[in-house]
């Protein structure tokens, strides 16, 4: 294992939305989001459709100044195209080049649902770690049970040094309680995306976690 860590995060993590499109980061850039996931997923999408969507998440991140724009998954592209941070799962650790993302400065997130996986993913000296899934959610088949607040507020210092991100079933009337436990960034999918008033939503979400970090 190397010693070299991955570069830092070189804004605060806070409001973090994961969406499914680069549509939706530009949208998310525009209201005041400067943290954002791109989850683009594989299937039923074509390679060419893969590469546009990662290109255009990317190039608006670069539009931006102070933005964060993470690629969920596809390495190779965000690579290529010169992303500023990946975000990958424990089982992307045994087939990416961590060595390539690494030396190419990209910044790297990792995701972890036990203190087992957190102290694996510490040993890639990360860019920043995240816990999941807090709650319940039926966005995607969990393996692992909830963690709860309660294991949050004990998982998170495990992390240390590195920054924690809590992710999973987390809404707006959840996000405060799951910022007390410790952490320094909260990811939302439905929260957003599903909303009936999304830049609402992000306008308060952005909002809460401004509020938590005085």
């Amino acid at each position: 294992m190397t010693s070299t860590p991955f570069a830092p995060l070189t804004g605060p993590l806070g409001f973090y939305p994961v969406v499914h499109d680069a549509a939706w980061v530009q949208r998310l850039l525009d209201w005041g989001v400067r943290t954002v996931q791109l989850r683009f997923k594989a299937a039923s999408h074509t390679p060419a459709e893969i590469e546009r969507e990662v290109h255009a998440a990317v190039a608006a991140g670069k539009n931006v100044p102070g933005a964060q724009v993470f690629i969920n998954d596809h390495w190779q592209l965000a690579l290529q195209a010169g992303a500023y941070g990946v975000h990958l799962g424990q089982e992307d650790l045994d087939i990416a080049d961590i060595d390539a993302l690494r030396r190419a400065g990209l910044r790297l997130g990792l995701s972890t649902h036990t203190p087992a996986e957190l102290a694996r993913a510490k040993a890639v000296q990360p860019s920043y770690l995240a816990i999941g899934p807090i709650y319940p959610t039926t966005l995607k088949v969990m393996s692992y049970a909830p963690v709860g607040l309660v294991q949050l507020k004990e998982w998170a210092p495990l992390a240390a040094p590195y920054p924690v991100v809590a992710i999973g079933g987390i809404s707006l009337e959840r996000l405060p309680g799951v910022l007390a436990c410790g952490v320094d960034g909260v990811a939302v999918v439905s929260a957003v995306t599903l909303a009936v008033e999304p830049e609402l939503a992000v306008r308060q979400g952005l909002a809460l976690a401004l509020a938590q970090k005085r």
